[in-house]
């Protein structure tokens, strides 16, 4: 059966472009547009899509505001289409935090010059996501923050700053409702002096990875590093994201940059990053030849050569397989490897590659995973 899509932005130009590339699959069906957010709801209640594409910034309402309203009334997939800016990757953040479940970049020169590249890249996103978790789970958007973080600015663009603009939450940000589902739970683990937290994730990861490092304490003992598939302008405002509203410090890596406790080193986008045993960081240029760009696989086996059986390793919510041949590597070392459970994921690939290559040593709901890894470390 065909994937229903609607297709939602104010340039005409676009919901025509982006509807016959997706109209060229004959596996996907366009099956109405929308100019802003409040046609947007209204079509998304009448025509029941199975995924619906959304811009951000349009007249009477914003992409942002139309993706609460739907996941509060129809939940339904949304991939959000995003400027490759600053600006761009913070109200993108925004967009995951309110549902929706991935963006491509909104870049009209690549749908001129590699129109074959750009039809595989959203159709292939628009199938994947269409088999979400989202539309199955009764979805609520986030509690408010900790007092601490700043208050959302208005159409729904949070207010970034650098990391001392205001004193660290003393408590975690309350995860978001998720309705509940049966899954199989691991115990819960036992203590070991690790030198590394490794978490690796793709789609849905920013999301998940704000609900995990939320959960842990300033004293946090181990340091962490976190691989989350993401392009070059996107990585800053993330970590500055984290950054605010985590008790632990997070900061994008930067060559030699050193591990240390109660820090998160995330990987730039674009590039690689890699651990030594003396504990340094080291970022190098994306390889062309590598799909992912920063690549889990790399960072989990760069670990598991400097860091033996003191890693503890976990893969989070993504499409994909990226991170089972470097948790192979760490588990022939003697380290831990975790991966989500089905029912907590928005797309389960990554963690589904982990458990079905029988490297996982616990599987765990998402909200559990913070508060076991405090378990585990401290």
């Amino acid at each position: 059966m065909a994937v229903k899509v609607l297709v939602v932005d104010d340039s005409g130009f676009f919901r025509r472009r982006v509807s016959e590339i997706l109209s060229a699959d004959a596996n996907i069906q366009v099956v109405g547009t929308a100019t802003n957010g409040k046609e947007a709801i209204d079509q998304a209640l009448a025509l029941k899509p199975d995924v619906i594409t959304m811009d951000y910034e349009m007249p009477m309402m914003d992409g942002i505001t139309a993706v609460r309203h739907i996941m509060q009334r129809c939940p339904t997939p949304v991939l959000m289409f995003s400027s490759l800016t600053h600006e761009g990757a913070r109200v993108t953040l925004d967009a995951l935090d309110a549902g929706a479940v991935d963006f491509l970049p909104k870049n009209f020169e690549d749908i001129s010059r590699n129109p074959e590249k750009v039809k595989q890249l959203l159709c292939e996103k628009v199938h994947s996501i269409s088999r979400s978790n989202r539309r199955f789970s009764s979805y609520s958007t986030p509690a408010p923050q900790p007092a601490a973080a700043p208050a959302p600015a208005p159409s729904g663009i949070s207010s970034f700053g650098s990391s001392s603009a205001a004193p660290r939450p003393s408590a975690p940000a309350p995860a978001p409702a998720r309705a509940p589902a049966a899954s199989a739970s691991s115990p819960a683990p036992k203590r070991k002096a690790y030198k590394l937290v490794a978490i690796g994730t793709s789609t849905g990861g920013p999301v998940a990875l704000q609900r995990v490092l939320t959960q842990l304490p300033a004293n946090f003992p181990a340091p962490i590093v976190l691989i989350q598939h993401m392009p070059a302008a996107f990585t800053k405002a993330f970590a500055e994201r984290l950054d605010k509203l985590c008790r632990i410090s997070v900061k994008e890596a930067e060559d030699g940059d050193i591990l240390r406790p109660g820090l998160a080193l995330l990987a730039p986008g674009g590039k690689q990053m890699m651990i030594d045993g003396r504990g340094a960081v080291k970022i190098l240029p994306g390889d062309e030849r590598l799909n992912y760009k920063p690549c889990v696989d790399i960072t989990f086996g760069s670990a598991a050569k400097s860091y033996g059986d003191k890693v503890l390793a976990v893969v989070l919510t993504g499409m994909g397989a990226d991170g089972r041949e470097g948790a192979r590597l760490l588990k022939q070392g003697g380290s831990a490897i975790w991966a989500q459970d089905e029912a907590s994921c928005v797309i389960y690939g990554m963690p589904m590659a982990i458990v079905k290559a029988d490297l996982a040593d616990a599987v765990y709901g998402l909200d559990d995973i913070g508060r076991h890894l405090v378990e585990a470390c401290i």
